[in-house]
């Protein structure tokens, strides 16, 4: 398994499409996964720090396992198949391992809330995985800025 970060997310034009950027934590390449506008909100919301006055989703699953005593350890993009990833929520209860099957959109919006590391399996990153040159770090950097500016309404349709 790989390590990865969180770089954000972003509307990919011209199709308004949102998608999450992750990017390996040892290593050059990137994940980029195209997810749904409900999700990428969600998310945004999370790396925002904006507290809903009500809890969303995922802030739901989070207080739901917590108060079940199962703590989230990490989350896995463990293969992609016919263009669509899978991922893994792999949690703890009672010393038990648990692993529960999810899309990765929304194992990524609960390891944002729970604070825990995102992983991918090497094999992912082999088919799916994108290198971005030192040529293109100015595209990165401005990657990076679009991030800063981006609000949670940008993904609301």
């Amino acid at each position: 398994m790989i390590e990865l970060e969180l770089v954000g997310v972003r509307v990919e034009l011209p199709h308004n499409q949102p998608i999450v950027l992750l990017k390996e934590r040892s290593g050059e390449r990137f994940l980029p996964i195209w997810i749904g506008a409900v999700e990428a909100t969600s998310i945004a919301f999370a790396l925002q720090g904006v507290a809903p006055a009500r809890p969303m989703t995922h802030d739901l699953m989070r207080d739901l396992l917590a108060s079940l005593h199962v703590s989230v350890d990490r989350i896995v993009v463990t293969e992609m198949r016919e263009r669509t990833f899978y991922a893994e929520i792999q949690m703890t209860q009672a010393d038990e391992p648990v692993v529960v099957s999810s899309r990765p959109s929304d194992a990524i919006a609960l390891a944002v809330r729970a604070t825990v590391p995102i992983y991918a399996d090497e094999g992912v990153l082999s088919e799916a995985g994108i290198e971005i040159e030192d040529a293109d770090e100015d595209e990165v950097e401005r990657f990076k800025e679009f991030l800063e500016q981006v609000t949670p309404e940008d993904f609301r349709e």
